[in-house]
């Protein structure tokens, strides 16, 4: 069987199968496991995400507003690898190549794969879109055995006695809070998820506005951005970040929160672990008191 998946989170979900053999073609963005580097990307996108965040935004927004697609897919190579499984999004067009586009493609190109296409809202969706997936890729017990495994581990997270109240800021410039399976990732840390309900599209949203929701912490995991790129956007805004919470920790968002994949549960796990004043693995996550001291901002 060939697949080939059009979104990380997916590519993530058909390795975790056991299926990365079966891998012949990943999007632009796919770079998980590692070794995925080495199969041919078919998407590419028409914005430059070297840029600040406020400029990549105002490039998003232009391309939204004039209706023009954000990825581009190389349609001769999709048709000659004749994929039986296309894995693609519904989820967001701002995040990955967009279904209709695919489809559209798949169309002029008269390829026949079964197409799988994820749009998950909550926590559960995502859970539900690694059984979907693997149905598609006729491997379903798998699917289920590695829902089981994840969903043990979630259980199974060390949780702090009081819920304190989390607020994930998913932008910097302009500011977003996260939405979609965020919050319940956050409840799964055992916290209270302040901001948009789980389910809803992340929203904009202005510092006083994200201050007035009184959170007890803030973790900041910025859309598409790892760690190193998060400090280096963060860092310059410490005391914005220091005066919506007392607590702060910088995360890698793509890795581990933007994602709608298996790692959400490592999310849920480094929080929940932060937030009992455990360590942290430095390769996900740094608190920002740990990069600049209040005293230092304050000086």
């Amino acid at each position: 069987m060939k697949i080939v998946s059009l979104l990380p989170a997916a590519t993530e979900i058909v390795c975790a199968l056991g299926l990365r053999d079966q891998l012949v073609a990943r999007s632009h963005e796919c770079d998980h496991p590692e070794d995925v580097a080495a199969l041919p990307a078919l998407t590419r996108a028409r914005v430059d995400s070297s840029l600040p965040s406020a400029e990549l935004d105002a490039q998003v927004r232009r391309l939204v507003g004039e209706r023009l697609p954000i990825y581009m897919l190389d349609e001769a190579r999709l048709a000659s690898l004749a994929p039986d499984v296309v894995v693609t999004q519904e989820a967001c067009e701002v995040c990955a190549i967009s279904y209709d586009q695919v489809m559209d493609s798949l169309k002029r190109t008269a390829a026949r794969a079964r197409v799988v296409s994820l749009q998950p809202g909550r926590l559960s969706d995502v859970l539900a879109d690694v059984v979907a997936v693997a149905a598609a890729c006729e491997v379903p017990e798998r699917g289920r055995a590695l829902v089981r495994q994840l969903q043990e581990r979630l259980d199974a997270i060390e949780r702090t006695a009081t819920r304190r109240r989390v607020a994930v800021v998913e932008w910097l410039a302009p500011p977003m809070l996260a939405g979609h399976w965020v919050p319940e990732t956050i409840a799964a840390a055992g916290a209270e998820p302040v901001g948009p309900p789980a389910g809803v599209p992340s929203p904009y949203a202005t510092w006083d506005e994200i201050r007035a929701l009184a959170p007890d912490a803030v973790v900041v995991a910025p859309c598409g951005f790892d760690l190193p790129r998060t400090i280096e956007e963060a860092v310059p805004l410490a005391d914005t970040l220091r005066g919506l919470a007392p607590a702060v920790l910088l995360m890698d968002g793509n890795a581990y929160l933007n994602r709608p994949g298996p790692r959400l549960v490592e999310a849920a796990e480094t929080i929940a672990a932060w937030l009992g004043g455990r360590a942290v693995p430095a390769d996900r996550a740094v608190p920002l008191d740990a990069l600049v001291s209040p005293e230092a901002t304050r000086g």
